[in-house]
């Protein structure tokens, strides 16, 4: 699984943004690895490879308003949007998920990417 985030308000991908991985389950949810993006907006590697991707619910939490504001973007109190928690299904441990993240300060996207 891979993901990337692009900085929409700006025209580039995002460096810098911290990212939790989570499986979902029963006993609640387990923090599977953090991953801060390179200067592509992306992770080094794979963010779940191998024993460990499996068929389950995830989630990825990005910490987009850290990011803005690392940018010295003035964003409101609270800001509208902070972390962006995107909760996903993977059905078929042999297929590749890639879910990237598109935001700006006021709105964010993402999809299954390939």
């Amino acid at each position: 699984m891979t993901t990337h985030i692009l900085d929409a308000a700006h025209g580039r991908p995002a460096k810098g943004v911290t990212v939790d991985l989570y499986r979902l389950t029963g006993d609640g949810p387990r923090l599977l690895t953090t991953i801060v993006t390179n200067d592509d907006g992306r992770a080094d590697a794979p963010i779940l490879a191998g024993a460990d991707f499996v068929p389950g619910t995830y989630q990825l939490d990005f910490h987009i308003g850290d990011y803005f504001r690392g940018l010295g973007l003035a964003l409101p109190e609270p800001a509208f949007l902070d972390l962006v928690p995107i909760r996903f299904g993977i059905a078929d441990a042999g297929a590749h998920y890639h879910v990237p993240l598109l935001a700006s300060p006021f709105s964010f996207s993402t999809y299954r990417g390939s």
